[in-house]
């Protein structure tokens, strides 16, 4: 289930970032009184009362400024704005309106998103006499909070949840398998889907960064139907020069979000490096099934040991995806690339394979008879019994009289004995534990 996304924007030093450090819980925002320090969007995950969201937090907007970063923070707030499903317009109390506030307030009613208009630095229930100006921005009701002392917060987010959509996932049938194609820049995310196609349906180049947005495209084989969600590369920060490049990480991690595979492309030449690790670990964390497909293979001088090899380091590598099948392509070459459709099709039926109770309890019982559960202090983990409470990705839910006593290797022992009788290949499993209170 994809997740709403809540952009925070607004002027710089009106009190984002603590806003967006209250939320999420920690600080991840550098907080500092100084207008401008946000320079790059931070992401966390949130939640208020049982919904889940992705929350943004953006550099300041000064729509006339001409100093480069403070325009890049301008469109960097414009790519948040544009793929937020709910705006967050934070002003200052203290200061009342300024002309940037009305301009940002132009700007965001065209972007006819959802608004919520929020007068920050509000420190008492007694309402600074500038409060009612801001009703002629134009967007809406604004509601007073204190980020610093969390005045308000709560009716604040109730106000953000009741605008999420309705239905994220309206935009394509229960049937189509949605595909996200994840990468560095220049690893062949585009080629590998105008090879599958069999025609130019993205723009291809070696210009890293080519492919700005995610860009969906649709087809069907035979009664299969899938979509294809392209997605610009992701780069490390460091190694980003490009302005728009930079703002580009939002819509990949959205593509993850939106999809039910992920194809993970890794540069043969370049094998995996970090920045590898941390796009795997995006769609690893969102629960997605998982494909590794190492391109550009044929540029790759080969023995009798080198698949071997390059498999093992792979597995080495991406330790915490040993579920994810790898497949060795060439997408100039033609070379495999055949076979990606049966693996997608493969891993998206196992990402959504259910076990029934009996047969999961069975398998329990068999896994604790060849190796018994730990003890502590005298006191031995008993497990009453599991059952599967979700798909994609597939969770287990086990009953057990203490959770203290289910360490984590037995636990995955126990994920061990189910991909044995069940595979689940391609997909991540999700194990957890509650007590079961005998009285």
């Amino acid at each position: 289930m994809a997740k709403p996304i809540v952009a925070v924007v607004g002027r710089p030093n009106v009190g984002k970032s603590t806003f967006f450090n209250k939320i999420a819980g920690k600080r991840i925002s550098i907080v500092e009184d100084k207008p401008g320090v946000t320079r790059d969007r931070i992401y966390a995950d949130a939640e208020w009362l049982n919904n889940d969201f992705t929350l943004i937090d953006t550099g300041g907007i000064e729509p006339d400024s001409k100093d480069i970063i403070v325009s890049q923070m301008k469109q960097q707030a414009e790519v948040a704005i544009d793929t937020a499903h709910v705006i967050v317009f934070m002003v200052d109390g203290r200061d009342g309106i300024t002309t940037a506030d009305e301009e940002i307030a132009n700007m965001l009613r065209r972007s006819k998103k959802p608004i919520v208009l929020v007068v920050n630095k509000v420190d008492s229930n007694k309402l600074p006499d500038s409060f009612y100006d801001f009703y002629t921005l134009g967007v809406g009701e604004p509601i007073p909070i204190s980020s610093v002392n969390g005045l308000n917060l709560g009716d604040l987010l109730d106000e953000i949840v009741a605008k999420f959509p309705e239905d994220m996932d309206s935009d394509y049938d229960e049937d189509v398998i949605k595909v996200a194609v994840i990468g560095k820049p220049n690893v062949g995310k585009s080629s590998i889907i105008n090879t599958i196609l069999g025609e130019d349906r993205v723009i291809v180049s070696n210009i890293a960064g080519t492919t700005r947005d995610a860009i969906d495209t649709p087809f069907q084989v035979n009664d299969d139907k899938y979509v294809f969600i392209d997605t610009a590369g992701i780069r490390r920060k460091s190694k980003v020069n490009e302005n728009v490049e930079k703002y580009s990480v939002l819509r990949s991690l959205t593509a993850i979000e939106r999809s039910d595979v992920c194809l993970i492309m890794i540069d043969a030449q370049e094998g995996v490096t970090e920045q590898d690790k941390r796009i795997a670990g995006y769609a690893h964390e969102a629960g997605r099934a998982a494909i590794i497909v190492v391109n550009k293979w044929d540029l790759i001088e080969k023995d009798n040991y080198t698949y071997n090899e390059y498999e093992k380091d792979i597995r080495n590598e991406l330790s915490y995806m040993k579920y994810a099948p790898i497949l060795f392509i060439s997408a100039k070459t033609k070379q495999r690339v055949s076979k990606v459709l049966d693996i997608i099709k493969y891993v998206s039926n196992q990402h959504a394979m259910r076990i029934s109770t009996g047969a999961l309890n069975d398998l329990i019982s068999e896994a604790i008879l060849l190796n018994q559960p730990p003890s502590d202090k005298g006191k031995r983990l008993k497990i009453y019994y599991g059952t599967q409470v979700a798909v994609k990705p597939p969770r287990f839910l086990l009953f057990v009289n203490d959770v203290e006593l289910a360490h984590f290797s037995y636990i995955r022992y126990l994920e061990n004995q189910i991909r044995q009788n069940y595979n689940f290949e391609g997909t991540p499993i999700v194990m957890s534990c509650r007590q079961k209170n005998n009285k």
